[in-house]
């Protein structure tokens, strides 16, 4: 019991070193040496454990993916369940419900999840997309269903690019939301609560998902 307990500390300092230094410097940028350096543990712990770069960079994603998507898949079969017809605001609120659950009592690994998923998309990391399709792309599937029950009048290939712009705006407040915080207090003299931040940003994602279609 004590082994296996030592183990899964190592584990958990390896993928705690690692998910920090991957959204600081990135994923090419993040050499192992540098994180089992900053770990504590030699190269070897990393192999054992994980057997490559790419298979950690993959379990890092997972400790943050399997909480969000098990708690979205929750909620979308409540609202499959016992609404008639889901409108695109609570959609989004599932979305922003689902973030909570990767918090685990410390509100900063939001902010590292979705600079993370930045990088997952800025950077060529083929390896990921293939994790995320094959481990989350069914979740996924059952939001983008619901989403474009909710909001018909937006055909797909439209929903495509607005769903990305949402999720760019997203990753860019969310990833940053201290600093944006800081400069609406030094510019406006007002005091935002990340909750405050949350509503303006679901409110800013639903007018853009519905805007009216350019003429082109």
């Amino acid at each position: 019991m004590a082994g296996r307990g030592a183990e899964r500390g190592t584990v958990d300092r390896i993928l705690d070193t690692a998910e920090v230094l991957f959204a600081q410097k990135g994923f090419a940028e993040t050499s192992l040496r540098a994180i089992t350096s900053k770990a504590g543990v030699n190269l070897a712990a990393v192999n054992y454990h994980f057997g490559s770069k790419e298979a950690l960079i993959q379990a890092v994603f997972e400790r943050f993916l399997d909480p969000f998507c098990a708690r979205l898949d929750g909620l979308l079969t409540e609202l499959e369940t016992n609404s008639g017809s889901v409108t695109l605001e609570r959609l989004l609120a599932t979305l922003s419900q689902s973030a909570l659950a990767v918090q685990k009592g410390e509100p900063h690994r939001v902010a590292i999840f979705f600079r993370l998923s930045g990088l997952a998309y800025s950077q060529a990391q083929g390896h990921l997309r293939r994790f995320f399709r094959e481990h989350y792309g069914e979740v996924f599937r059952r939001f983008l269903e619901q989403l474009a029950l909710a909001v018909p009048e937006v055909p797909p290939m439209e929903m495509f690019w607005r769903v990305h712009f949402a999720l760019g705006a997203t990753i860019f407040t969310l990833s940053g939301m201290d600093p944006l915080r800081a400069i609406c207090r030094s510019d406006f003299a007002v005091e935002v609560l990340p909750q405050q931040v949350e509503e303006r940003l679901l409110a800013f994602l639903a007018g853009g998902i519905r805007a009216q279609l350019p003429a082109s």
